[in-house]
């Protein structure tokens, strides 16, 4: 079930969209370390990381978690926007 942006949509809507995306996850653990970076640090992203952000985000909560947590490997294709991810969090 992934989700794509619009190819027309404007930036600031695709940032706005993510944000509330991040926040608004279904799993509360997942709300607080996505909404967190979403709030500090999507805006700083440049179009590939937002393009690889949102592929991430894409996942279920469940594995993201998992993830996060170091209970299960990450692929390759998902580890740049993780490390944005865990830095974020590393710095709080």
């Amino acid at each position: 079930m992934e989700q794509m942006h619009p190819k027309d949509e404007p930036y600031e809507t695709r940032l706005r969209r993510l944000r509330m995306r991040s926040w608004r996850r279904g799993m509360k653990e997942m709300d607080l370390i996505l909404g967190r970076f979403a709030d500090t640090e999507l805006a700083n992203l440049d179009a590939d990381a937002l393009d690889a952000h949102e592929h991430f985000m894409n996942q279920p909560d469940q594995v993201l978690y998992s993830w996060i947590s170091g209970a299960a490997p990450v692929p390759d294709e998902f580890r740049p926007a993780l490390a944005r991810i865990l830095d974020n969090l590393s710095v709080r």
